[in-house]
């Protein structure tokens, strides 16, 4: 990251953004955040994104830092300032700076960060190559549908994954269910030709790009269902891949040593992506 970032109020060069010692985030990672998407300098999603962060907020007690339409003016500034084109802004929620003590008062003052990230505008290719993902279990706290910043357990998996030489590691239940990947969500497409996504439930980010791809399905005709499926079926599924904000749409062609169909990007997974850039270019 580099620029201009938002601290609790002001705009400061990013190697002068700090955050009080006891800030409850760097403590206890007590607080939320969201990445949203930039591209052609507008912000992608941003409606669903601050939506999730109002209920990540709520569900933990946490005190909105302001109005929506002060973030979003936040927002638009941050961009401005960095003259932000293509990449993404990263918002961080803590409940706020006290006393190091586990339990906390109510009312405290939320503190905000906005930093933003340059980067390449995302291209169709990179949905079109075959990834590797293995699979590692399920070791988080029970309200994964809330976006925290404690991802100690996603962070370790990434890195398993990326010592296995995988793009992704996507996690199991005790049950041998598959949740989601690291930082993403999972997918696959039955032998039947049905588009499989867990449900939303405790147990997994209700992704926005999520929510986009199972619209963009739908107008389509492919049959959509949000259930869970385990690892053995996602292994014998004609078609695999995962979705983030960033990601956008990751066709996966092997999960640890099995190969997945036939080996290849498949179409489903291929039309779908081409439906999402063709709205991306539309944003």
């Amino acid at each position: 990251m580099s620029g201009i970032c938002y601290v609790d109020g002001q705009y400061v060069a990013h190697g002068d953004a700090h955050v009080h010692m006891e800030d409850r985030g760097y403590q206890f990672s007590d607080g939320v955040y969201e990445v949203i998407a930039v591209y052609g300098g507008k912000l992608v999603d941003a409606g669903p994104h601050l939506d999730r962060l109002d209920r990540s907020m709520a569900e933990l007690g946490i005190t909105p830092p302001g109005s929506r339409s002060a973030l979003e003016i936040i927002l638009r500034e941050t961009m401005r300032r960095n003259r932000l084109i293509h990449g993404s802004l990263y918002l961080q929620v803590t409940r706020g700076v006290a006393r190091r003590e586990h339990a906390y008062s109510d009312g405290m003052r939320s503190v905000l960060t906005v930093a933003p990230r340059r980067a390449t505008p995302p291209v169709r290719s990179a949905s079109l190559n075959g990834h590797r993902v293995i699979s590692i279990p399920d070791i988080r706290w029970q309200r994964c549908d809330i976006k925290t910043v404690a991802l100690l357990p996603n962070i370790m998996g990434k890195k398993q994954a990326a010592l296995a030489g995988a793009a992704e590691a996507w996690m199991t239940d005790a049950e041998g269910m598959v949740t989601e990947g690291t930082s993403s969500n999972a997918w696959i497409v039955t032998q039947a030709g049905e588009l499989i996504t867990r449900q939303l439930d405790h147990g997994i980010l209700p992704g926005i790009t999520r929510r986009a791809i199972i619209a963009y399905a739908r107008e389509r005709q492919i049959k959509v269902v949000e259930r869970a499926f385990s690892l053995d079926e996602a292994k014998q599924a004609r078609e695999a891949f995962y979705t983030s904000a960033t990601a956008i749409l990751r066709p996966v062609v092997q999960i640890d040593d099995a190969k997945i169909g036939d080996g290849k990007v498949g179409p489903i997974a291929k039309a779908l992506a081409d439906v999402y850039f063709d709205a991306l270019d539309n944003v």
